[in-house]
């Protein structure tokens, strides 16, 4: 998308609308970037999983472009028999990490749900999260440190993770991802990147493709290029816990129409099976950071409905980083319709909303018939695919089927 005179000068309205705002993010700017987790700090595998008598081991992979994220390996179930399946990596969604995966208890989590019956589970962090912040030359308080998009993480971070399980285990490995999770799965698919180190991909929540979303919060930070607004102020990391974030925001859920009484439902959708104890612990532990360039970009999908790579904003730009005046195009239709898959998606999503999950099936219309597997719950929302309390039994039990055949 061009940005117009036009649109500036609308921005540009906005920005005066929240004139208050704005002058504290400026004077906080610093304070934000200092309260950012450090790197050091007692890792996923100490704080989350071997409180719950789970082994774990921590592992760190540098992607080719210098960021060093954290991983996380169950080996074994909680009683300790070993491993005598094939490994499973798993991917978490944006504004998280890979504390997704094992927040619930264990006969909720999927991590470990998966690592008791015997499968080797690998906990993927994407760059920027409280545990990967480590890069070889900058720092998280450098611009530059956050200078990427969802698009670095379908060229770099993923490959980095499955390739480093793979050279670990010597296997090829399934693949689960959650929310952005499976939009970089799905990017990188149809480029034909990483498929040769999988057997399979399973896709909760798929996020694809954007234009028709319903949560009122994520469209409304859209549609007043709250991304685009915080990065020409200087703020490259998006830090939800920060005072600037929290600003802008509480001035969109001024809006009318906007309720922010309950804000995962106000993102998610309502979510039928999450109880309360999970959503404080949840607040415990996320949302983490990402780039403000990486919610510029889904931002762009969201008022465009495409899937193409980030959009620089003006022809000599896109030209300058593709060799081409528009960003180029994740082809949906282009992923090996031999690969088997897995989507799972629920009506009351309002972030993997259900017009866009059809138009996303659309795509992959002619996929081999025995390689994909589609499941629909109609009182899942968001958030259920990971936290709910029956999602073993609804969700996960037939992953585990599913793996058996791939």
């Amino acid at each position: 998308m061009t940005y117009t005179i036009t649109t500036k000068i609308i921005v540009f309205l906005y920005l005066i609308s929240i004139s208050e705002a704005i002058r504290n993010i400026i004077s906080i700017k610093n304070q934000d970037e200092l309260s950012s987790p450090s790197v050091n700090e007692p890792g996923i595998c100490s704080l989350l999983i071997e409180t719950q008598g789970y082994k774990c081991e921590e592992h760190k992979v540098t992607t080719k472009d210098g960021y060093i994220l954290s991983m996380q390996r169950i080996p074994t179930g909680r009683g300790g028999e070993k491993s005598n399946k094939p490994p499973v990596l798993l991917q978490h969604g944006v504004l998280m990490d890979g504390g997704t995966w094992v927040l619930n208890s264990p006969d909720e989590s999927l991590g470990f749900i998966l690592a008791d019956n015997g499968f080797d589970v690998w906990i993927a962090n994407t760059r920027g999260t409280n545990f990967s912040r480590g890069h070889t030359s900058l720092n998280p308080s450098d611009p530059a440190y956050w200078e990427w998009s969802w698009d670095e993480l379908v060229a770099f971070d993923l490959p980095a993770s499955t390739q480093f399980v793979h050279d670990q285990t010597g296997q090829k490995m399934h693949y689960v991802g959650h929310s952005l999770g499976t939009l970089i799965a799905f990017s990188a698919f149809s480029k034909d990147q990483t498929l040769n180190m999988l057997r399979s991909a399973v896709l909760l929540s798929p996020i694809a493709y954007l234009g028709q979303m319903s949560s009122t919060l994520a469209r409304a930070g859209a549609d007043v290029f709250l991304g685009e607004a915080l990065y020409w102020l200087g703020l490259h990391e998006f830090a939800p816990r920060g005072k600037a974030v929290a600003d802008l925001l509480s001035v969109i859920c001024k809006k009318p129409g906007n309720d922010c009484s309950d804000l995962m439902t106000s993102f998610t959708g309502q979510n039928c099976c999450v109880n309360s104890s999970m959503t404080d612990k949840f607040l415990e532990h996320e949302p983490q950071s990402t780039a403000t360039k990486n919610m510029i970009h889904l931002a762009q999908m969201i008022r465009t409905g495409d899937i193409t790579m980030y959009d620089y904003g003006n022809a000599d730009d896109n030209e300058k980083h593709y060799g081409q005046s528009t960003p180029p195009v994740y082809d949906m239709e282009s992923i090996p319709k031999d690969f088997p898959m897995y989507l799972s998606y629920g009506g009351a999503d309002e972030l993997s909303d259900v017009e866009d999950v059809k138009t996303l099936l659309k795509s992959v219309k002619d996929h081999d018939v025995d390689k994909l597997v589609v499941q629909y719950k109609e009182d899942y929302a968001h958030a259920d695919f990971v936290f709910a309390v029956n999602a073993k039994e609804v969700v996960y039990d037939p992953v585990m089927e599913f793996f058996k055949l791939n």
